[in-house]
């Protein structure tokens, strides 16, 4: 009997490599990123065509009307830029901090602290312009995180993920019982208030985006070094212990870079959310769990993402607007549950 000739078995497609996919990933997102630039400058209730945008950026025409437009949406789309990344970058580092896939400028109690000090100025102090407000919120983001932190470190572990997470919302509920006191007493405070707390790019000119623009480019710089501390506190803080590092210091490095980077851009834009929820976990699909690639990735994504909400929110209820800040929670909430529910998000 003839032996049986063994039939060679099909090849089985490669999966991608990690360097490959990287590239890929990124590749899109710098497509993405001048693609919702582009769509910033030119899309509104006066689109502009791609012709007339680019001999507005080129050779600009003070008679031009279109030219004009173009001109004056170019604080707005930096605005959206520098917010965008300040809050993906900050929100990828919270996560990487506290060990939490749910982190956000929430979770430090910045949201709740800069909206307490605009109430507070606007109530006790009379301030209704956006150039007082920036100093306001700014300062009140800093001084609520201080205040969680120091709450968290409390005790001989210092400041773990669970202290911080439950330090922060403690601090979060408290300061918004005390600003709804103050709203539901001053009609007036409440009508100056509104406005700036649904999160807006919008009238956002040059002497904003500077007087913030010191401390966003710190946060940036200070945080962006963070990748391998991160690696580390992954890790635990027993393992991160053994491998020499110093997890209290290091936490207190990673919460300054936060810090600075939520309260400027919450100043600059107001409270905007699900920007630094949403975009690490969509990084970590093509980066995996290294914070050396995700902050950086998150940095570029997170502008794509609040611009696009700034765009699409220009058209859709013309001749009017809706905010940036409504348009991230409406497109962001669906997506962060679709994220959750699929489990593949790599693992913090």
């Amino acid at each position: 009997m003839r032996a049986a000739v063994p039939v060679p078995a099909r090849p089985v497609p490669a999966a991608p490599s990690g360097q490959r996919r990287l590239a890929a990933g990124t590749v899109l997102v710098l497509a993405g990123l001048l693609a919702a630039c582009a769509a910033s400058l030119a899309v509104g209730a006066r689109p502009v065509g791609f012709g007339t945008l680019v001999e507005a950026l080129t050779a600009f025409d003070p008679a031009n009307g279109d030219h004009a437009v173009v001109q004056a949406r170019i604080p707005r789309t930096a605005a959206g830029l520098l917010t965008g990344a300040a809050l993906g970058l900050a929100g990828a580092a919270m996560q990487g901090v506290a060990r939490n896939p749910l982190a956000d400028p929430g979770i430090l109690g910045v949201n709740a602290g800069a909206a307490l000090a605009v109430v507070a100025g606007i109530h006790v102090l009379g301030i209704t312009q956006l150039s007082g407000y920036i100093w306001l919120a700014f300062l009140g983001a800093a001084a609520a995180a201080a205040a969680v932190y120091c709450v968290a470190s409390l005790g001989r572990e210092g400041a773990t993920p669970v202290k911080l997470a439950l330090a922060g919302a403690a601090l979060t509920a408290g300061l918004g019982s005390v600003m709804n006191a103050v709203l539901v007493g001053s009609r007036d405070t409440l009508e100056a208030f509104r406005f700036w707390q649904v999160g807006s790019i919008s009238g956002r000119g040059w002497e904003a985006i500077g007087q913030v623009l010191p401390f966003l480019l710190a946060g940036m710089l200070v945080t962006a070094c963070t990748g391998r501390i991160l690696n580390g506190l992954s890790l635990g803080d027993d393992t991160a212990r053994g491998l020499g590092q110093q997890v209290a210091l290091s936490r207190a490095v990673c919460a300054l870079g936060i810090v600075v980077l939520c309260g400027a851009a919450t100043a600059l834009a107001g409270p905007i959310a699900f920007v630094g929820l949403v975009i690490p976990h969509i990084v970590r699909a093509f980066t995996g769990p290294d914070y050396c690639r995700i902050l950086p990735l998150s940095a570029l994504l997170a502008p794509v993402l609040l611009l696009a909400a700034d765009v699409a929110g220009r058209v859709v209820a013309l001749p009017g607007e809706v905010q940036a800040g409504i348009m991230t929670a409406a497109g962001g909430a669906p997506v962060f549950i679709w994220l959750v529910r699929s489990r593949k998000a790599a693992g913090l």
